[in-house]
């Protein structure tokens, strides 16, 4: 519960003078898809591209923030919930500071991902889902997590034994199956210039 004596404090040095200082808006960029899609490859290629052209960017990786901000979570649907709860609140002062924000997180609850959506203004948060078959995310299984899924190791494991309910409107979808990175990446910062978020690149 949020304490009475808690009194939001207006800064002089707002979101827009600072926007207006980077040249570009600030916006989330919620990666999402199933385990294996792509999503933290995808995130940190579209930011190394935003990077080269100037813009203040920082990518939210799931497991990166399970070490520290979420270290005391684990997997159950409580613990997702409160998990991207606190990414959604963190990648909010992101924008607030005009930073181009990535996460990349499987966040398999349309609930959760529409919860963050709720917490900024209409078109600061951008959906892209990573759409790839299960079989193929299995076929790469980098951290041999599928494997361990199917033997009953890992419990409620998203698109095994817990569900995985893919975006019904996002901004934008990827089929990480079928494009490979470059064209993935141009996808994504082609509709970050479409949206204005950044100016248009010189051919």
């Amino acid at each position: 519960m949020k304490s009475s004596n808690v009194v939001w404090h207006s800064a002089t040095v707002t979101r827009a003078r600072r926007e207006e200082q980077n040249a570009h808006r600030g916006v989330i960029l919620w990666f999402t898809g199933l385990s294996g899609a792509g999503k933290s490859t995808l995130a940190h290629a579209v930011e190394e591209e935003l990077h080269q052209l100037g813009c203040h960017t920082f990518v939210l990786d799931g497991d990166n923030v399970r070490h520290g901000l979420c270290a005391d979570l684990g997997f159950s649907a409580d613990d997702r919930t409160e998990n991207i709860r606190r990414v959604g609140e963190a990648a909010k002062l992101f924008i607030e500071a005009g930073v181009i924000v990535l996460t990349a997180f499987i966040s398999p609850f349309r609930s959760d991902r529409t919860r963050v959506r709720s917490l900024v203004p209409h078109g600061d948060f951008l959906e892209i889902y990573c759409r790839c078959p299960i079989e193929v995310c299995e076929e790469r299984d980098v951290k041999g997590l599928y494997k361990r899924a199917r033997a009953g190791e890992v419990k409620e494991f998203t698109g095994i034994s817990s569900p995985y309910e893919e975006p019904e409107t996002p901004e934008l979808t990827v089929d990480t199956d079928r494009l490979n990175l470059a064209q993935s990446v141009d996808a994504v910062v082609a509709m970050l210039q479409e949206r204005g978020i950044i100016g248009a690149i010189a051919n």
